[in-house]
């Protein structure tokens, strides 16, 4: 299964530090183990059940936002220099595993997707940082799943869960209704 997560996360190896590494890849590989949903399934479901006839794939909207939090952290470097400090790693980490909870929020029902009983009662960053918490994950990657989304609005996020919220809404909101 570690093959058939790497083959749609290519992303996982550019997290430098090979312990970090590990821990995201076992995070995403038990998350696929113990969800109606396959590696072959995040590369054609939509990435939202929010947005009606979603035609952009789980993985192109999560691996775009991935993409773009590098973008954005790498611009801020380039102008900011020293004046910010953003650790790479853990924004990597971070930005891969904000929406691995779905993997417990999704079910399949007659063939359709739909939000399960556990995805009634806890949206995917909750579910998202239980996952990750089993895998011993730093608090600080925890902290950008628990924020990513709505649920962190009223919290202080770190420089590296502010760009990685901000790369998710980019690549979200265009496509809402």
């Amino acid at each position: 299964m570690k093959d058939k997560v790497l083959k749609i996360w290519p992303e996982i190896n550019w997290i430098i530090n090979a312990e970090l590494r590990e821990k995201v890849l076992n995070c995403w590989t038990y998350a696929i183990e113990n969800s109606v949903l396959s590696p072959e399934d995040l590369e054609v479901i939509p990435f939202s059940l929010l947005i009606k006839d979603c035609k952009i794939s789980f993985m192109n909207h999560k691996r775009t936002c991935v993409q773009l939090a590098v973008d954005i952290a790498k611009r801020m470097k380039a102008n900011f220099g020293d004046e910010i400090q953003i650790d790479f790693d853990l924004l990597i980490a971070g930005a891969i595993l904000i929406d691995v909870g779905k993997l417990i929020e999704y079910d399949k029902v007659e063939g359709n997707l739909t939000t399960s009983h556990a995805g009634k009662l806890l949206r995917h960053p909750f579910s998202g940082v239980a996952l990750a918490d089993r895998f011993n994950l730093p608090p600080e990657v925890l902290h950008i799943i628990a924020y990513h989304a709505k649920e962190g609005d009223l919290a202080k996020r770190n420089v590296e869960a502010i760009i990685v919220h901000h790369a998710d809404f980019v690549s979200f909101d265009p496509f809402k209704a």
